[in-house]
C-alpha cells in the first residue's frame, strides 16, 4: 500500500509543472492561433492587412487559399493566407 503513495507523491511535482507550462505556454499559444485564424475568416473587401513581410496593402478580394490585395492603384497581388500577420484599424 504504500508503493501506490509513494508514486503518487513522486508524480505530484511533475504534475504542477505541467499544470504550470500548460498555462503560462500552451494555452495563449492556443488563444493567439485562435484568434487569427478568425481575424483571417472575417477579411472582406477593403480591410487594410500588414504582411510578415511588413507590406501593408488593401485586400481585394478574400479567396480560399490566397487573399488577392492591393499594393497600388496598378498592382495587384496574391498572398497567402499564411503569410498575413494583422489587420489594421486605422
Amino acid at each position: 500500500m504504500q508503493g501506490g503513495g509513494n508514486a503518487l507523491t513522486s508524480l505530484m511535482p511533475l504534475i504542477v509543472l505541467f499544470g504550470i507550462f500548460y498555462f503560462l505556454v500552451i494555452r495563449p499559444q492556443q488563444k493567439q492561433a485562435k484568434a487569427h485564424k478568425e481575424m483571417l475568416d472575417s477579411l472582406k473587401k477593403g480591410d487594410k492587412i500588414i504582411t510578415n513581410g511588413g507590406l501593408i496593402c488593401e485586400v481585394v478580394k478574400p479567396e480560399e487559399d490566397f487573399i488577392k490585395v492591393k499594393l497600388n492603384d496598378d498592382t495587384v497581388v496574391k498572398v497567402s493566407r499564411e503569410f498575413i500577420a494583422k489587420k489594421v484599424d486605422a
